[in-house]
């Protein structure tokens, strides 16, 4: 999810936003590298309609469990950017494949996260693996904060198996969105994903 994303809502501290900490200077190769966190992971109950961020629960407004993964849509109260956000978790693709909706001009047609995906008893689990890919349909792609993994790895916040894993489903995105002109439903119904979404998403509460 793309930083700085988080509403007015205070958290408990106990569920307040992860913070950055820097790593001693043996651990990172170059003073400009960005200060590392660790890897975020997010919950969402499915059966008390609660998603769990770093910055604490969030009210859900619909979930739909499918073939592919789980649909969650919900609002963001009081952000000053964002109105409404719709997501398909997407295990097979290692993916969350996110749609903002904005209060203004939209900055992009699709973000997708990089993640590790599970599920348990009616609670799925989201282990971002800090990349993003930015999407503007039929336009272009890129892939957003590289500097953050590099400097996670380098702190031992992700190993490096998962390291490896998470650039490899980033390179497969990318180039599969190029093949297809960077249009997402064409490239998803090339792997046999086919995906609906809110048309008009419900007004947020100011």
């Amino acid at each position: 999810m793309p930083t700085g994303h988080q509403e007015t809502v205070t958290a408990p501290p106990s569920e307040q936003s992860i913070q950055a900490v820097p790593c001693t200077a043996a651990h990172l190769s170059s003073p400009a590298s960005p200060l590392a966190h660790p890897i975020k992971t997010e919950r969402h109950d499915t059966q008390q309609l609660i998603h769990h961020t770093n910055t604490g629960p969030r009210p859900v407004d619909r979930y739909v469990e499918h073939q592919d993964g789980l649909y969650v849509a919900r609002r963001f109260i009081a952000h000053p950017r964002i109105r409404y956000w719709q997501a398909h978790l997407l295990p097979r693709l290692g993916i969350q494949l996110c749609r903002y909706d904005f209060h203004g001009e939209r900055a992009h047609d699709y973000y997708i996260d990089v993640a590790h995906i599970s599920q348990e008893q009616g609670v799925w689990a989201v282990r971002d693996r800090y990349l993003d890919v930015l999407v503007w349909e039929g336009l272009c792609a890129e892939v957003v904060d590289t500097d953050e993994l590099l400097a996670a790895h380098a702190c031992s916040y992700i190993g490096t198996q998962e390291l490896h894993a998470t650039m490899n489903v980033a390179h497969r995105v990318l180039n599969a969105l190029a093949r297809h002109a960077y249009d997402v439903p064409a490239w998803l119904r090339a792997e046999g994903v086919h995906l609906t979404w809110e048309a008009q998403p419900q007004e947020a509460t100011v």
